[in-house]
């Protein structure tokens, strides 16, 4: 008799992001200004593709970000699936706000992120994403 016993598969070519920002803006601005595509045209100064039904597809800075949006938690959470290519396990965004003193705590988390793809993405949510953000915030 053969007994089978349940394993995982980890692939080590993967990498997580996890990193905290302080934008100075409500939660709710925050959140407002990651899903209505108006204002997200605004700070992103590129035409997007955004909706904030669950199972819809999204295009952030002329394609550069594509995926399908799969939770929203009104002012306090977003999850989306980023596409890489052919790549066969998901990489699950979660975006949390949290009140903070000097605005919003802006939680940021990525799974499963090719590793030749990983300082790029980092460079691009620091710089890009958050750092456009934060900049249109400060006006």
């Amino acid at each position: 008799m053969s007994v089978l016993l349940p394993f995982a598969l980890v692939n080590l070519n993967m990498k997580e992001f996890k990193k905290y920002f302080i934008v100075p803006a409500s939660p709710e601005e925050v959140y407002e200004a990651l899903t209505n595509p108006t204002v997200l045209e605004t700070w992103t100064g590129d035409p997007v593709e955004m909706s904030t039904t669950p199972g819809s597809e999204f295009s952030l800075w002329e394609g550069s970000i594509v995926g399908k949006n799969l939770e929203f938690e009104a002012n306090r959470k977003i999850v989306q699936q980023w596409y890489f290519g052919e790549q066969e396990e998901p990489s699950i965004v979660t975006i949390k706000t949290h009140a903070h003193k000097l605005g919003t705590s802006l939680e940021v988390k990525q799974t499963n992120i090719p590793d030749e793809d990983y300082e790029d993405l980092v460079e691009g949510w620091e710089e890009s994403y958050v750092g456009n953000l934060i900049a249109f915030f400060e006006g």
